[in-house]
């Protein structure tokens, strides 16, 4: 399977639970990856992004700092599977050599992947299940294979694994993707700055 390279288009909190989502954009087009994350890390990717100093390491700084004591630099990082409501991904490495590959949360990830200023992937088959792209007629977001139909084709995706993610459709189909890359719509905001 290929993988896509992708970029943190916005950290978005949703007004009726409060949970933070991690919205990742496909690298040249117009289709979406959101993600849900924690809190902590969330604040611990957006401490990142927008540059801001902490008084001593956090967790991801330290992870990161490890990693390069022990001689091993980073490669990349790839949301590399979804089962059900469960996105799973991998850090890419290289020490002495070789290259490991370490299976972490996505949050994890993506939290060292803005440390280490290195690329984010995800495998095509996450953004065939999970990817959002916009009806134009409608400018609702469409989830999945519904929204790959017109761009590259139908590929259907398992009923009892579209029922399991009706929660995650349901969030989706909240979004207006038009404001994705500013103030945020229909109830989710982009946050000014990481709660502390």
């Amino acid at each position: 399977m290929s993988m896509l390279e992708m970029v943190i288009d916005s950290i978005r909190v949703s007004l009726l639970n409060y949970q933070r989502v991690v919205i990742l954009k496909e690298k040249n087009t117009d289709r979406y990856l959101p993600i849900w994350i924690g809190p902590d890390v969330a604040d611990a990717i957006a401490v990142k992004l927008q540059e801001v100093s902490v008084p001593r390491p956090l967790t991801h700084d330290l992870l990161q700092q490890v990693v390069q004591d022990l001689g091993a630099s980073f490669n990349y990082i790839v949301v590399s599977g979804l089962d059900h409501d469960t996105f799973f991904a991998k850090i890419v490495l290289t020490q002495n050599g070789k290259t490991v590959e370490v299976d972490s949360r996505p949050s994890d990830a993506l939290a060292l992947a803005v440390r280490a200023k290195v690329p984010i992937y995800a495998e095509e088959s996450v953004l065939e299940k999970a990817g959002v792209h916009l009806d134009k007629e409608s400018g609702k977001a469409v989830v999945g294979s519904e929204g790959e139909a017109a761009a590259r084709g139908p590929k259907p995706v398992d009923e009892k694994e579209l029922q399991s993610m009706s929660a995650f459709k349901d969030f989706i189909e909240s979004l207006n993707l038009d404001e994705l890359g500013g103030k945020g719509g229909d109830g989710e905001k982009k946050p000014d700055k990481p709660d502390k």
